[in-house]
């Protein structure tokens, strides 16, 4: 019986078999990770530059960002780099252990940090005299610190657990990052119960945050229906339309990876279900809040023709242009 102090590295699964097809998962990957670096990084700098975005919206939007770079930087990277080098292999408790960690605790950290957005959307619809009260500067950084808070608790508690438990089915990860499933899958059959009973304790916290998410939009859609203008109910609700749209893809798929019957489940299908859930929101995101949302344009927009002109100052202008220097 193998266990985790005879077992220094597992295997992770590739995306292709040939080499030419892994080269090609790595510059799609490589797209993947500078478009959501590109989008994230402009909605982080847009937002704190600029003071018309100093709300608790575009606060929790810049949270948003910063955990989207975090989850696509834990996961793709490594993928990446093995699919260019035609490697698997990769140290079981100590780069697996990292990056489950890390994985964890971002996603965690953005499924509670999107229930906070819910609270956000509902006060700002349904009680807007009170919004500055409810949702003041202090008030929105001890949400946010509770949102990381909560990942990182969830973190530690899911990898400290599931790296106590003795594999006793090889060390190959049908997957393409380190997954508590697949993980389970290599454990014995007699030890894996108590991580079991920690992720259905966890499911339970999950299903109660979107009962409270769905009770929020339930009263907002109340709210919306009130308005006597269609055209003012339309501007109501395109507020909430991109945190509804990054909710319906984050949240059901994340939901069918970790609880989808063993019977439908199989390495390509999990491959699939994982880049939708680990590294498509991060790209999608900015593009989903950007999209129909004016202030938030005008920010880029100008953030951007501001650093154009910068830098073509510079070139033109390289010694009277002290401030272009580092």
């Amino acid at each position: 019986m193998s266990n985790i102090s005879s077992i220094t590295h597992i295997l992770l699964l590739p995306f292709a078999d040939t080499q030419k097809l892994q080269l090609w998962h790595f510059w799609l990957f490589l797209g993947i990770s500078l478009a959501a670096l590109m989008g994230n990084g402009l909605i982080n700098t847009s937002t704190a530059c600029d003071q018309h975005l100093h709300t608790p919206r575009y606060f929790f939007l810049l949270n948003l960002s910063l955990l989207d770079l975090g989850c696509i930087s834990t996961t793709v990277p490594k993928s990446m780099a093995n699919s260019l080098w035609d490697t698997k292999d990769i140290s079981y408790t100590g780069y697996c252990a990292a990056q489950l960690f890390f994985f964890l605790f971002f996603i965690s950290a953005e499924y509670s940090l999107l229930t906070i957005m819910s609270y956000d959307r509902y006060v700002a619809i349904c009680k807007p005299l009170h919004y500055g009260s409810l949702l003041g500067s202090r008030t929105c950084v001890h949400m946010a610190a509770a949102a990381w808070g909560t990942g990182f608790l969830s973190a530690l508690l899911h990898t400290a657990n599931t790296f106590s438990l003795p594999l006793c089915g090889g060390n190959a990860v049908e997957q393409f990052f380190c997954e508590i499933p697949h993980i389970l899958k290599l454990s014995c059959s007699h030890s894996y119960q108590r991580e079991v009973g920690l992720l259905v304790l966890s499911c339970l916290l999950a299903l109660g945050c979107f009962v409270f998410i769905v009770g929020s939009y339930v009263q907002i859609f109340r709210a919306v229906l009130k308005i006597p203008s269609k055209q003012g109910r339309h501007k109501v609700f395109s507020t909430c339309l991109s945190h509804l749209a990054v909710l319906s893809l984050f949240v059901p798929t994340a939901v069918f990876a970790y609880m989808k019957p063993h019977l439908i489940s199989s390495p390509s299908l999990d491959l699939v279900v994982s880049v939708l859930y680990s590294g498509v929101p991060p790209v999608v995101n900015p593009l989903i809040y950007s999209l129909r949302n004016q202030e938030l344009k005008d920010a880029v927009r100008k953030l951007v023709t501001g650093c154009v002109s910068a830098a073509i100052h510079c070139l033109l202008y390289p010694r009277k242009g002290f401030h272009c220097r580092s």
